[in-house]
C-alpha cells in the first residue's frame, strides 16, 4: 500500500468570504462557508494522494467533495450519477478498469464517502489532477489526464472573455461530469461569480422559475438545448437578469446563431459560440459576441493563451486543425498505469479539418474521419455536403460498404442529389443511393447521427424489397412496437423514430395520416380514436390487451384435435407479442379515411349532375378540422405547432396556386386573386361565380394561417394545452357567434362559402376530436346538429353534414368490404387534387354522361396527385443533371476537394 506524499492542491474559490458561491434551493452558500466547509472535507479524504472516484451530480456535496479532492492533491475520476442500468454499468467498467482508492456517492445534504483501501495502490504524477471521459463516450477504455495547471488556466480564460465578475450568476444546465458543464462551475468560482445547482432541463418550468427567482445572469447549452430552447419560446420566459448565453458541444446552424444573436441584440444578451475537446480540458476557441452574426458557421478565435494553425498540404487552405496551450492534457490514460505519466502531449491534433478565414476567423469543414472509401475512392463525406450545399442542395452524407448514402429533406432535390454526387466524385450512379428523410437527425449532444442515418437506409431497402404479398403475411404475423415504429420511419421519413414516439409527435398530418392509418389497421386491426397520440409501444400493447380478452371471452377453445389454443397453452407469454389475425373480408378503415373519400365523390358528382347530394365540401372542412387537432396541435409547444400549421397550409397553398394559375394563364377562366387564395378579400355582389370555386381550400388555408398565429403567442397556447376541451368549446361559440352576428341563422350566396361564416365547421370538427367523454361527446353533437339545421335551407344538405359529424363523433372506424379498402385510400389521399382538377374535367359530359364525367374527374385528381408527388421528388433534378467539364475525366478541382488517394 502506497503512502504518497501530499501534492500542491488547487484552489478554484476566487470570492471574498461574504459573497454567494452556491445556490441550491433555499439554501445559499458563502464562499467563506464554502471554503470550510471544502477544508472539513479534504480532512475527511486524507493526507495521502488516493484515486477519488466522483459521482458528479449538480448538487452542493459533490461539488464540495470535487474541490475539497483538488485542494488535497487527489486525483479525481469524474463518472456520471443516475440509477439507470446504463450508468451504473459505465461506473462499473471504470472502477473495475481504473480501481478507485476511495468513491464519492451522493448528492444534496447527504454524501457517502466508501473506502476501498487506506492509502493508494497508485503511482501519480505531480502534476495529475483530473481523469475524465472523451466527449460523448459513455464506456471509452482511456481516461483524459489533466493536471491542475490545466484546469486553472481554462477556467481563467474563459472567465476572462466571458468577461465574468463576482455578479455573474450560472444555472448548471449541463451534467457536471461532462468537460463544458464542468468548465461552467470552474470558470465561475475562479472569478468568484455564483452558480444555481440544479439538474432540471430548460423545457421544464420549473427551471425558469428558479431562474427568474435566482436572477441567473447566463446558462450554457448544446445545439439540441437551444433547438428546445427555440421550440418552446422561451424567448418570453428568459429572465430579464440574462446578460449572456453559450453554445458548444458540437456544430449549431448559421442561420440559428444568426437568429439567437439577433435576439440577444433585442434582449440586451450577448450569445457566444465556442469550440473545444476534453483534451483540451475544455474551451480552445469562441466567437466574440460582437462577431456572431457576420462569423455564423466559423468557432472563432483561439482563447487567451491559446493558439490554432492549420496543418495542410502545400498550397493547400484545408487541413487538420492543430491547438497549443497550457490547457493540452497531459496524454490519455489507458490503464492505472499511466497515471505516472508526466506529460505525453505537447499540442492537441483536433481531428477536425479547417480552414481559416479571410477575416482570420477559424471554421471546421469536416471530421478526418468521414473519409470512406467508395468503389475504390478515399472519399470525404463532409466534402461531399458541402459541394453539393453550394449547388443549393442540403444533404446528410453516409456510408454503406462500397455505397455512397445521401439523404434529402427536399424531395424534388432526391434525383439531383443522387446524379450530382456520383458526377462530383466520377463514381457511376449506382453506386450513391438517395433517401428522402423528414428531419436530419442528431444524438442527444447535438451532433449529427449518422448512425441513425445508416439505420433509416437499411430500413428503407428492407421495406422496398418487401412484396405486397410479404406485407400482408407480415400482418398475419407478430405485431411488436419496434414493427410501427418502423413503419412510422418509412411512411413519415423519421429514422429517429423510437417505440416511444407517436405519430402526432413526429409531425404527421391529415395529408399522410390515411396512408398510415390503413397500414395500421392492416397490422393492428380497429384502431383507438386517440391512436395519433399513443405510441408504438402503446399500440402494441392495445393490440395483445383486445387479443387476450377476446381469447378470454372464447374460454376454453381448442383445435379441431382437441389441443388447447396458443393462447391458452402452458408457457404463453402473454404481452409479449399480438396473436396471429385473420385477414377479414370487413375491416374497419378509419372514420375521416372514409369521410373523405365518400365527400369528395359526393361533390364531384353533384357538380357533375350525376347526383343532387350536397354538403360534402362542408363535411370536409369539419373533417379538417378534426384531423388538426389531432395532428397539428397534437403535440408540442406553440412553436412546433405554428410550423406544423404553416406546412400543411403550404401542403395545399402551393398545389393550389401552381394548378389555379396554369388554368388561368390557358384560358383566362380564373384572376389572380382567386389564385392566390384571397378571393373573400375582393368585394363582390354577393352571388355564386366560378371564382369562388375553391372556398373550401381558401377557408382551410387561412384558418391554419390565423391558427398559426395565435399559437405563436405562447399564453394562448399554454391555456389550450392545459384545458384543450373548454379552449376547443370557447372558441366554437365565438365563430358560431361570428357567423349568427354575419348572416343569422340561415345563409345566403357566397355567405354559406365565405372564411368568416364557415369557420365554425372546421372548428366543430376541432370540438369532436376534443370530446373524450361520452357526455362531451353528446354535448357536442347536440351543438353539430343545432348549429347546421337551418343554415344552408336544404334539409337534405344539412343531414349530409349532420350524418358526416355524428359518424365522426361516435364510429372512429366503420368496416367496409376489403376490395373497398384500396379505392378509399386512394380518393381520401388524392381528395385534394381531385377538388383542385374537377372544375375543368366535369362540364364537357355533365349533359351528355354526367356519369363518365364523374369518373374523368375522379381519375384525372388521382393522375394528378400521382405527377404532383413524381414532380416533387424527381422531376426537378432535370436541370441539375448537366455534367460539369473536367469531372468525369477526374481534372475537376472541386472533385479533388472530396476525394483522395
Amino acid at each position: 500500500m502506497l503512502r504518497t506524499a501530499p501534492s500542491p492542491g488547487l484552489t478554484l474559490l476566487g470570492g471574498t468570504a461574504d459573497d454567494v458561491a452556491l445556490v441550491s434551493g433555499d439554501e445559499r452558500i458563502s464562499y467563506g462557508d464554502l471554503a470550510d466547509r471544502v477544508d472539513a472535507r479534504r480532512a475527511e479524504l486524507g493526507s495521502g494522494r488516493r484515486l477519488v472516484m466522483l459521482q458528479a451530480a449538480n448538487a452542493v456535496e459533490p461539488v464540495i467533495t470535487y474541490l475539497s479532492a483538488l485542494a488535497g492533491g487527489h486525483p479525481v475520476l469524474l463518472v456520471a450519477p443516475g440509477d439507470d442500468e446504463g450508468s451504473i454499468r459505465h461506473r462499473a467498467s471504470l472502477a473495475e478498469r481504473f480501481d478507485p482508492d476511495l468513491v464519492a456517492a451522493g448528492s444534496g445534504d447527504a454524501v457517502a464517502l466508501h473506502e476501498v483501501r487506506e492509502g493508494s495502490v497508485h503511482r501519480f504524477a505531480p502534476e495529475l489532477a483530473l481523469l475524465a471521459s472523451t466527449s460523448g463516450s459513455t464506456g471509452s477504455p482511456k481516461l483524459v489526464r489533466l493536471s491542475r495547471e490545466n484546469l486553472e488556466s481554462n477556467a481563467r480564460a474563459i472567465a476572462e472573455y466571458l468577461r465574468l465578475t463576482p455578479d455573474d450568476r450560472a444555472a448548471t444546465t449541463l451534467p457536471m461530469h461532462y468537460c463544458y458543464g464542468l468548465s461552467v462551475i470552474n470558470s465561475h468560482l475562479v472569478a468568484g461569480a455564483s452558480l444555481v445547482l440544479t439538474d432540471r432541463s430548460v423545457t421544464d418550468p420549473g427551471f425558469w422559475h428558479e431562474a427568474s427567482e435566482h436572477r441567473i445572469t447566463s446558462f450554457a447549452g448544446v445545439p439540441y438545448t437551444f433547438e428546445l430552447l427555440e421550440a418552446g419560446g422561451f424567448a418570453e420566459r428568459m429572465p430579464s437578469s440574462i446578460r449572456y448565453l453559450t453554445q458548444a458541444g458540437g456544430r449549431l446552424a448559421p442561420e440559428a446563431v444568426r437568429r439567437f444573436a439577433r435576439l440577444g441584440e433585442r434582449r440586451a444578451f450577448e450569445f457566444f459560440v465556442m469550440y473545444g475537446q476534453t483534451e483540451a480540458t475544455a474551451r480552445m476557441a469562441y466567437v466574440p459576441a460582437e462577431l456572431a452574426e457576420q462569423a455564423a458557421g466559423s468557432i472563432g478565435r483561439p482563447i487567451p493563451g491559446g493558439r490554432l494553425r492549420i496543418d495542410a498540404e502545400l498550397g493547400a487552405h484545408v487541413g487538420e486543425l492543430v491547438y497549443e496551450g497550457p490547457n493540452v492534457m497531459l496524454g490519455y490514460a489507458e490503464s492505472p498505469d499511466d497515471f505516472a505519466l508526466g506529460r505525453t502531449v505537447h499540442e492537441l491534433r483536433t481531428g477536425d479539418l479547417a480552414k481559416q478565414r479571410e477575416d482570420g476567423l477559424f471554421e471546421v469543414v469536416g471530421r478526418m474521419n468521414r473519409f470512406v472509401k467508395v468503389f475504390g475512392l478515399r472519399v470525404d463525406l463532409d466534402a461531399v455536403q458541402r459541394l453539393l450545399a453550394d449547388e443549393g442542395i442540403e444533404v446528410r452524407t453516409a456510408s454503406a460498404g462500397e455505397r455512397l448514402l445521401v439523404f434529402v429533406r427536399a424531395e424534388r432535390q432526391l434525383e439531383a442529389a443522387r446524379t450530382r454526387a456520383a458526377a462530383l466524385l466520377g463514381i457511376p450512379g449506382h453506386a450513391v443511393r438517395a433517401y428522402p428523410i423528414a428531419e436530419f437527425p442528431c444524438t442527444s449532444t447535438g451532433k449529427p447521427d449518422f448512425a441513425a442515418l445508416v439505420r433509416h437506409a437499411d430500413l428503407l431497402d428492407r421495406r422496398a424489397d418487401e412484396t405486397a404479398t410479404d406485407a400482408a403475411d407480415a400482418a398475419d404475423g407478430t405485431v411488436t412496437a419496434e414493427t410501427i415504429r418502423d413503419l412510422y420511419a418509412e411512411l413519415l421519413g423519421r429514422p429517429d423514430a423510437t417505440p416511444g414516439d407517436t405519430f402526432a409527435g413526429l409531425g404527421g398530418d391529415s395529408l399522410s395520416y390515411v396512408e398510415v392509418s390503413l397500414r395500421l389497421e392492416e397490422l393492428l386491426g380497429r384502431l383507438p380514436r386517440d391512436w395519433p397520440s399513443q405510441s408504438p409501444r402503446a399500440l402494441a400493447e392495445t393490440v395483445t390487451t383486445t387479443d387476450a380478452a377476446a381469447d378470454g371471452r372464447a374460454g376454453a377453445e381448442s383445435t379441431p384435435d382437441g389441443s388447447p389454443t396458443t393462447a391458452d397453452a402452458p408457457g404463453a407469454e402473454p404481452g409479449l407479442k399480438a396473436t396471429k389475425r385473420s385477414r377479414s373480408w370487413f375491416p374497419h378503415v378509419e372514420t375521416p379515411a372514409t369521410l373523405r373519400a365518400i365527400a369528395i365523390v359526393l361533390i364531384v358528382a353533384t357538380h357533375a349532375d350525376l347526383l343532387g347530394v350536397k354538403g360534402g365540401a362542408h363535411l370536409l372542412l369539419a373533417v379538417a378540422g378534426y384531423n388538426l387537432a389531432r395532428f397539428q396541435l397534437a403535440t408540442g409547444a406553440g412553436g412546433a405547432r405554428a410550423r406544423r400549421l404553416l406546412r400543411s397550409a403550404a401542403q395545399i397553398a402551393i398545389p393550389a396556386a401552381l394548378w389555379i394559375g396554369a388554368v388561368a394563364l390557358v384560358s383566362g377562366k380564373y384572376v389572380p386573386t382567386t389564385a392566390l387564395l384571397v378571393n373573400n378579400l375582393v368585394p363582390g355582389d354577393g352571388r355564386w361565380n366560378e371564382q369562388w370555386q375553391f372556398w373550401f381550400l381558401e377557408a382551410a388555408v387561412w384558418t391554419m394561417l390565423g391558427l398559426a398565429l395565435l399559437f405563436a403567442v405562447r399564453p394562448v397556447d399554454r391555456l389550450e394545452r392545459r384545458h384543450p376541451w373548454a379552449f376547443a368549446l370557447a372558441l366554437l361559440a365565438a365563430t358560431l357567434g361570428l357567423r349568427f352576428a354575419l348572416v343569422g341563422i340561415d345563409a345566403h350566396g357566397v355567405e354559406r362559402y365565405a372564411v368568416a361564416t364557415v369557420l365554425w365547421c372546421l372548428v366543430l370538427g376541432w370540438a369532436v376530436a376534443r370530446a373524450d367523454t361520452a357526455r362531451k361527446r353528446l354535448l357536442v353533437s347536440a351543438v353539430a346538429v343545432a348549429a347546421t339545421v337551418g343554415f344552408f335551407g336544404d334539409p337534405l344538405r344539412e343531414g349530409v353534414v349532420i350524418a358526416g359529424i355524428l359518424l365522426l363523433v361516435w364510429a372512429p372506424s366503420l368496416r367496409m368490404p376489403r376490395p373497398l379498402v384500396p379505392v378509399v385510400r386512394l380518393l381520401a389521399g388524392a381528395s385534394l387534387f381531385i377538388y383542385l382538377t374537377h372544375w375543368v374535367v366535369y362540364p364537357p359530359w355533365e349533359q351528355s354522361a354526367p356519369w363518365l364525367g364523374t369518373l374523368l374527374s375522379l381519375a384525372v385528381g388521382v393522375a394528378a396527385w400521382y405527377a404532383y408527388r413524381l414532380a416533387t421528388t424527381g422531376l426537378g433534378a432535370v436541370r441539375r443533371r448537366r455534367q460539369p467539364a473536367g469531372v468525369a475525366s477526374g481534372t475537376s478541382v472541386r472533385r479533388r476537394s472530396a476525394v483522395s488517394g
